[in-house]
């Protein structure tokens, strides 16, 4: 029989899909969907830090601001959006997520600049989450803040977060720093048991009939996972931390790719909202099919075959593969 079990974040998971944060654990019925449709865990949908900061935010002009902060999918969210929401919302809805489902539930903290709202990581520990994920969300937008200032920020978070809690602490991060390997052995350094790979930026767009910016959002689609492929294989027996895909999993083959790149687990949330929770059903048959067929009978020995460290062809991941895929290019 195939094993596929994986470990993350100290949990011993009866495979490596999990739901990434999404509205989903709002609603309960949907969060013991889940768990009846197989997902090893689950992730709440985050609490801001402008949330906590603010306690409540206000007018719907407001919450337009967060097209440059909000992380998960805003357009899926209920008619009383989540946002709206007090933080002891927040931390009884994480309670009750935890009462509902024998999964581990992980807390979501999103922010980006220091302060007391660091406090409320242990506030969520309390309600119960098995572990946090720190969702450093954001758009480099200040002209004289340097890219090593802004690492260093993120470094002190980080750290501040991990100085709060006695549970697993993993960090969600985008692609767009400037030396992502070194950050990320400093993320490792500061405290996190994992990085999550990547957040997704949703880009505004602008309404030209009615002269104005409209939030936009694009559910995600398994190109984007080429990306993190990439920076998994580099990051992958390279660094001290557990490494999770997030973003353009939509099928067992890529859970394979993703494996095979040295995640130690995927997430998953564009999938579930298209096809709900038998979809991670669908998607371990297809790995199962697929591990069968190429000889693996375990996780284990899957992890990490293709990154940089163990595949045939490191070039492939660096600037060569640049040249020849240009060079092979005909019109």
């Amino acid at each position: 029989m195939m094993n596929l079990q994986t470990q993350y974040l100290g949990f011993e998971l009866k495979h490596p899909i999990i739901a990434g944060a999404s509205p989903l654990p709002d609603d309960l019925d949907k969060v013991r969907a889940l768990e009846d449709g197989g997902i090893a865990a689950i992730t709440m949908y985050s609490l801001f830090e402008e949330q906590i900061t603010q306690n409540i935010v206000g007018s719907e002009a407001h919450i337009g601001n967060y097209e440059n902060s909000f992380s998960e999918a805003a357009s899926y969210f209920p008619e009383v959006d989540i946002l709206e929401r007090g933080v002891d919302v927040y931390l009884d809805q994480v309670q009750k997520v935890k009462a509902a489902v024998d999964v581990p539930v992980i807390g979501s903290l999103n922010g980006t600049r220091e302060g007391e709202w660091v406090n409320y990581a242990s506030l969520i520990e309390s309600a119960g989450a098995d572990a946090l994920e720190l969702n450093l969300y954001f758009l480099p937008t200040e002209m004289e803040e340097s890219a090593a200032e802004l690492e260093d920020r993120c470094i002190r978070i980080v750290q501040a977060v991990d100085a709060r809690i006695q549970v697993p602490l993993a960090v969600k991060i985008s692609p767009f720093f400037t030396a992502l390997p070194h950050f990320a052995k400093r993320l490792a350094a500061a405290g996190a048991d994992s990085l999550v790979c990547f957040n997704r930026f949703y880009q505004p767009d602008i309404d030209v009939d009615e002269l104005d910016i409209r939030p936009m959002i694009d559910l995600s689609h398994s190109q984007e996972l080429r990306l993190r492929l990439r920076w998994l294989a580099f990051l992958s027996g390279r660094i001290d931390t557990q490494l999770v895909v997030s973003g353009g999993v939509h099928n067992g083959i890529d859970v394979a790719k993703a494996l095979m790149a040295g995640a130690d687990a995927v997430q998953i949330v564009s999938s579930l909202l298209i096809n709900g929770p038998e979809q991670v059903k669908s998607m371990l048959d297809e790995l199962c099919k697929w591990m069968e067929k190429k000889g693996y009978n375990s996780i284990d020995e899957l992890r990490g075959c293709m990154n940089y460290l163990r595949c045939p062809d490191p070039e492939a991941l660096e600037r060569a593969n640049y040249m020849r895929v240009l060079k092979s290019w005909r019109v």
